[in-house]
């Protein structure tokens, strides 16, 4: 198999992986956690984390060669599903058109305290 790392500045990943793995025409994105450019986690609700989130997405995608619009599969991860609303209206502006297949699922906890992860698959063919 022909697979690539991932790796634009000023990624930040708290573990032993990559940012997203270049496959064939499929870009494999770690979850994004809402870190700031200083690797600490950003402060404020949870739309601006997930705002933060999806910034790190772009970010990723981008240096993978894509943009939202290959986006075929994303994965929300919540700690706490009464956030589901608040988060939903910020994804919804982040994929205003053709938005991917999806699925949100509530955890008992994320990195560094993280109330939302968001990971995705975006295809480049």
């Amino acid at each position: 198999m022909n697979k690539h790392p991932v790796v634009p500045e000023g990624a930040k990943a708290v573990g032993p992986y990559v940012p997203a793995y270049r496959a064939g025409d499929f870009l494999f994105v770690s979850g994004q956690i809402p870190l700031g450019s200083d690797g600490q986690l950003v402060s404020g609700s949870v739309e601006d984390e997930t705002r933060a989130c999806l910034a790190n997405l772009k970010r990723v995608l981008e240096g993978g060669g894509a943009t939202p619009e290959h986006v075929v599969k994303a994965t929300v991860f919540l700690t706490d599903m009464g956030n589901f609303g608040a988060v939903n209206a910020v994804y919804g502006e982040f994929f205003r058109n053709d938005p991917p297949a999806r699925a949100c699922v509530e955890v008992s906890a994320l990195p560094k305290g993280a109330r939302v992860e968001i990971e995705a698959i975006a295809y480049l063919g």
